[in-house]
């Protein structure tokens, strides 16, 4: 079974425009992100752009990728365009990595890969333990409540996604990189945004709202996104000593 892994990118970020292209260690954050999908070894890697400076950085760094359409509404519709465009007839799986996170863990890509494959599960994801208490009334940290403990099952179903809970049980932090079987990529583009979806920002939504599941890996650490000038300093600094 083959994983062609996909990570869409765009220079308009509402909160931190540019940040695609923004240096840490004299690499551009987007190409500290191929790199890593890269070296977890499970498939080729394409970056899907809506702007031609992602395309040139992430080829003069020795990576794949293709030029998609500026009038995307989610990121799951880009990478569904660069998988036509890629033209790659015998992929299984298609696995979508934020384009923001240079440090996301690569035994986390390569476990969630695993788990997909034999679980011959729809869709998958990861999610991490929720170490400060602050974070559950934080709107900026999606939040997942799986249906049973990870101590039951390593790749349970989502219940629900959430920005906010008052719920601790069963309650993580949800990690946003997905894993989808080719042709529930395929039916997922096309229903169109739930109210579910467009009510609370997050675009997983629609396959639950659609009946879709979606299992659950327990990830090793809580990569930090890239979404603010503070985040992009703290990781900085972290990965300065790594």
């Amino acid at each position: 079974m083959k994983t062609l892994i996909i990570i869409p990118s765009r220079m308009s970020a509402t909160r931190l425009p540019g940040k695609p292209l923004l240096k840490i260690g004299g690499k551009s954050i987007i190409s500290l992100v191929f790199k890593r999908a890269e070296s977890a070894n499970i498939g080729e890697v394409v970056v899907a752009a809506e702007d031609q400076e992602i395309i040139d950085d992430v080829k003069n760094n020795g990576g794949n990728a293709v030029l998609t359409s500026k009038d995307h509404k989610t990121g799951t519709d880009r990478i569904y365009e660069a998988l036509n465009l890629f033209n790659k007839k015998d992929i299984d799986f298609i696995m979508n990595i934020q384009g923001d996170e240079p440090d996301i863990d690569v035994s986390d890509i390569i476990s969630l890969d695993s788990m997909m494959k034999l679980n011959k599960s729809k869709i998958g994801t990861l999610a991490a333990n929720i170490k400060n208490e602050d974070m559950y009334g934080n709107e900026n940290v999606v939040k997942v409540k799986i249906k049973e403990p990870f101590k039951k099952n390593h790749f349970p179903l989502a219940e629900s996604f959430m920005r906010k809970s008052n719920d601790k049980t069963n309650v993580y932090h949800h990690i946003g990189i997905y894993s989808y079987e080719i042709e529930t990529l395929k039916k997922f583009i096309s229903f169109t945004q739930s109210k579910n979806e467009l009510k609370n920002k997050l675009e997983q939504l629609r396959a639950l709202d659609n009946n879709i599941d979606i299992n659950v890996a327990l990830a090793k650490k809580s990569p930090i996104g890239v979404d603010t000038l503070e985040d992009y300093l703290a990781i900085k600094k972290i990965l300065k000593y790594k």
